[in-house]
């Protein structure tokens, strides 16, 4: 199965968003690293509706217009990091949340670390607001569009 993708520039660089038929299956960065979200063959297609809404909801976010996305969406994971991705979600705007939390929240307190490697391969960035999570101590860790990306982000939700 082919996969569509359009490009958009954003504050936090080229995004590459893919989706399938009906639903977004990534929001990649400019210079991802292509083993960290495995994908089927993309091809560009300009007129794809999940694509286009996509697009006018992250800019309609990034213009500070937008705190919460209503797209389908179609994660492609393990079980376990299906459940860190839903507790991504959960996340509301302007708030963060510190990766003992998401292991607490899905119920396996001993799994911060397993929260940690979940949480970089979220094939959803932004969306999936895993920029939102942060190191216990509150700072700013791990992320896999970049640290000064994540710290974008943050501060636009402060606004």
């Amino acid at each position: 199965m082919k996969l569509a993708f359009i490009e958009m520039a954003s504050p936090v660089g080229l995004l590459k968003l893919v989706a399938h038929e009906t639903a977004l299956v990534a929001v990649l960065w400019e210079n991802e690293n292509p083993k960290r979200v495995r994908l089927a063959e993309l091809v560009e297609q300009a007129d794809h509706p999940v694509l286009l809404e996509t697009q006018k909801q992250l800019t309609e976010y990034f213009a500070g217009k937008r705190q919460q996305f209503d797209l389908p969406l179609d994660f492609a994971g393990t079980e376990f990091q299906q459940k860190v991705w839903q507790a991504l979600l959960s996340i509301p705007f302007g708030e963060t949340r510190s990766y003992r939390d998401i292991a607490e929240q899905i119920g396996n307190i001993k799994a911060v670390r397993a929260v940690g490697a979940a949480n970089g391969k979220n094939p959803i960035s932004i969306i999936a607001p895993c920029h939102r999570v942060v190191g216990t101590n509150g700072k700013l860790v791990g992320f896999a569009g970049g640290l000064d990306n994540k710290d974008i982000l943050l501060k636009i939700e402060k606004r």
